[in-house]
């Protein structure tokens, strides 16, 4: 059995869709309709139900969903093994990290990576989501979070504050608040989607839900928001630039954790502990992510 036609029917389970399973896989649908048509060809069985709504499995697909995983989990063993040998300040590093991180801070400091280390090329990953490490999707991972995933290792390289943000386009219709109980008379950009599980909108829908005039599941969208004027922004730190405005802490004293992530079978490979290490003097020595006051 040829792997690459399992590869294709794991990326098509796993995204139910062909366009999904080809971005997963880094090539065209035409090919991802091709090799799966060939593969149930070869097998005499369909393995998914074409729906309006995507590819489901079928019994048998679901059958071989088990044993492909098995498969397929035994050859990234392989693949982090052999990897995590590689001395060889060269080759490729995927990096993910949220779009903020991604669009503002990464560009410059792998510019900088590069003067030094042209051999190493870095590919970055643009996601808030958390990437299957195990499957070399991503070899490192820059997160924000308060609880990094236990199967990877890495370090905390600094802390970001929040704060509430607005613009002058606000202020010259409403004023700024002075302190944080003032908000209850403003208007405020609230959550959607999976940023609502984040402490500073779960504070904001608790207590002050009834104040948000727009929304959105991205922060960088908020701050967009924020300077349109549309309301006042709960935002990291990471977000500051000169059109918005820089109210006053929240909550005070309170910050998130910057993480730099791999997978334990890649710590050990040396462009990879090359990058983590520059990346992580980078991020420490950032002024953009210090507090304003």
């Amino acid at each position: 059995m040829d792997w690459n036609s399992l590869k294709v029917f794991l990326a098509v389970e796993q995204t139910g869709s062909l366009a999904g399973a080809a971005r997963t896989l880094g090539v065209n649908h035409s090919t991802v309709f091709r090799r799966l048509n060939a593969f149930e060809e070869d097998l005499g069985a369909r393995l998914f139900d074409r729906l309006p709504g995507g590819y489901a499995l079928t019994p048998l697909g679901e059958e071989l969903r088990e044993l492909a995983n098995r498969v397929d989990g035994a050859f990234n063993d392989i693949e982090r093994r052999i990897a995590g040998r590689d001395v060889q300040l060269a080759g490729k590093v995927r990096i993910t990290a949220p779009n903020n991180l991604a669009y503002r801070y990464l560009p410059d400091y792998l510019a900088d990576l590069n003067r030094d280390y042209p051999d190493i090329r870095a590919e970055i990953l643009v996601s808030n989501q958390e990437i299957n490490m195990n499957s070399r999707q991503a070899d490192i991972a820059v997160r924000v979070t308060a609880a990094p995933p236990e199967h990877l290792v890495g370090r905390k390289v600094r802390s970001i504050g929040w704060s509430v943000y607005g613009s002058q386009a606000y202020r010259d219709k409403h004023g700024f608040p002075a302190s944080l109980d003032e908000l209850q008379h403003h208007r405020l950009i609230g959550a959607s989607g999976g940023m609502l599980r984040l402490p500073a909108f779960v504070w904001l829908e608790r207590t002050l839900a009834h104040c948000v005039t727009a929304r959105s599941d991205d922060l960088v969208a908020m701050s967009w928001l924020a300077q349109g004027g549309h309301g006042l922004a709960l935002l990291p730190n990471d977000q500051q630039r000169p059109e918005l405005e820089t109210l006053f802490p929240f909550p005070p004293g309170k910050s998130s954790d910057l993480w730099l992530l791999t997978h334990p079978d890649l710590r050990r490979v040396e462009r990879i502990k090359l990058v983590m290490r520059h990346l992580s003097d980078a991020f420490a020595g950032e002024q953009r992510l210090c507090s304003s006051y």
